[in-house]
């Protein structure tokens, strides 16, 4: 398989392509046949008539070949995704009279909407031309391609004697070097990413095309998120997690309904007094039968049923509802961190909603601490996103940069925002009281903090021994499993009565010994 695309077979195959469309020779036959006469008289005339004669009626019977007209890309020129499942049911019966096997591949192009965003539609097209080119290439001519999506192809491998899944995943591996190459556009190289799924046809669990082909996309949206540039190979254990966040994704709405998505609260405790200083909210899924559903598990599930607006909207509600109920109980907690996506700090109505909601509740606005990921500091091009943090910031509220320390946010993007506090990522606090090399980076974070003049927390405290070194060390806030697990509502106000009791009083003092 080459690893990199000859561009004068490039260009030779995007003629044949084009020439096998009927209009192209049709459109163009008059102008070759009067350059013909005018070059060598009748003769050219004749000579030029009769080969484009020729060449429409070969064209015609070339083109039909099969009853049906194949339907084509217009952009790649490859076939779509009803062809696809046409001739991967045609290579399947054969499989199964001649004891020859397939497999089938489903590659996307990573990061598809940025780079439209990036770079925009015409020049995506170009890139998704130049791939679907490379795949072309790599593969036999008896092989089917497809494009089955704006930033995928499908393929189905002829009927070989054997693949297994080593061999399989070989392909897989040197398809994506190839595909991987740079792209020459407009005089400059454009570096994009694949991930593929591959299925065996030994392991699907449907002997169809569809069977197959679906199997191939589980398998690539495992890889989607371990990506980008990630390969996986379907397992039944795969089908099985798929039937269960589809599952989940059928029941979200519901879920919301039903009050079973909502927000738990995990406090912050400050180093110097021991008073709680704030409450993280958390989101949390109670299933009637599964129990608690774990994040990671559900936030995907909402983010495909189109679900993640409406679970914002709850997090700020019942997060501002909390604190309020907090302060008519005499509860003191100064405030409430929400965590909020990139896509929500890209809302033009973000700042008017938030400054709606903290007057609703009768809050003031440094109550509230927006969460922003340190990945989206580290990325956030759009000046919309930075204009919404900066506005929150003017407006009062407290910007918090969640997970600090793994989302190589530069110093210069730390100067861009407003940012109040670093949250330094539990990789950092884990074991930090024994390990020499944890000191040391925990060191550097808080001279650059202080250099800044930013406060920090330390999440992921888990032990008496990370509370004390943190403390030593000069962090001024500790969140974790070693002060407080996360807690529903209802928890929330008795813990801080009792926590704060335990801080006021007074220490033993042990008398003399008879």
């Amino acid at each position: 398989m080459s690893q990199r695309l000859p561009q004068h077979v490039a260009i030779a195959r995007r003629i044949v392509r084009h020439l096998r469309q009927p209009f192209l020779p049709m459109a163009i036959a008059p102008l070759l046949i009067w350059s013909a006469y005018y070059t060598w008289g009748e003769i050219g005339l004749i000579a030029s008539a009769a080969a484009t004669s020729v060449y429409l009626i070969g064209l015609s019977i070339w083109s039909s070949r099969n009853n049906e007209p194949r339907s084509r890309d217009i952009i790649t020129g490859l076939e779509l995704r009803e062809e696809l499942v046409k001739r991967t049911e045609e290579t399947l019966s054969y499989c199964s009279v001649s004891g020859r096997t397939s497999a089938a591949f489903v590659i996307e192009i990573d990061g598809h909407d940025e780079l439209v965003a990036r770079y925009g539609q015409s020049t995506y097209d170009r890139i998704f031309e130049t791939i679907a080119d490379r795949i072309m290439i790599c593969m036999r001519a008896d092989d089917a391609v497809a494009r089955i999506g704006d930033s995928r192809v499908g393929i189905t491998i002829h009927p070989i004697k054997r693949i297994d899944l080593e061999l399989a995943l070989q392909i897989a591996a040197r398809l994506q070097a190839t595909l991987e190459e740079p792209i020459a556009i407009n005089a400059s190289s454009v570096y994009v990413t694949v991930s593929i799924g591959v299925c065996i046809l030994s392991r699907a669990r449907t002997q169809n095309a569809e069977g197959l082909l679906d199997a191939a996309s589980i398998a690539l949206q495992e890889a989607r998120r371990t990506g980008p540039s990630a390969i996986r190979a379907f397992s039944a254990e795969m089908k099985r997690v798929e039937i269960a966040r589809q599952a989940l994704i059928d029941e979200a709405q519901a879920a919301f309904d039903r009050g079973e998505i909502c927000a738990w609260f995990q406090p912050q405790v400050s180093t110097d007094t021991g008073h709680v200083s704030g409450i993280e909210a958390l989101a949390r899924w109670i299933h009637p039968q599964r129990g608690m559903i774990s994040p990671a598990e559900f936030l995907p599930a909402l983010e495909q049923a189109g679900l993640m607006d409406q679970l914002n909207e709850t997090m700020l509600k019942k997060s501002l509802e909390t604190l309020r109920s907090l302060d008519l109980q005499g509860t003191n907690v100064p405030l409430v961190g929400v965590n909020f996506s990139a896509e929500e700090l890209r809302n033009p109505k973000l700042v008017d909603n938030i400054n709606w909601q903290l007057d609703r509740f009768d809050l003031s606005p440094e109550r509230l601490a927006i969460e922003i990921l340190e990945t989206v500091v580290a990325g956030a091009p759009d000046d919309i996103l930075v204009r919404n943090i900066g506005e929150l910031s003017k407006l009062g509220c407290h910007i918090d940069l969640d997970d600090f320390g793994t989302g190589h946010a530069s110093i210069t993007s730390l100067r861009r925002f407003p940012i109040d506090r670093l949250k330094i990522d539990r990789s950092f606090v884990t074991k930090c009281d024994s390990d020499p090399e944890q000191q040391r980076m925990l060191t550097a974070i808080l001279t650059m903090a202080d250099r800044l003049s930013l406060d920090t927390l330390a999440e992921g405290l888990e032990t008496v021994g990370e509370h004390a070194l943190i403390s030593q060390l000069g962090v001024g806030h500790v969140q974790g499993f070693g002060i407080a697990r996360p807690m529903p509502r209802e928890a929330l106000n008795e813990w801080v009565k009792t926590h704060h009791a335990k801080v006021a009083l007074p220490p033993a003092i042990s008398g003399p010994t008879a």
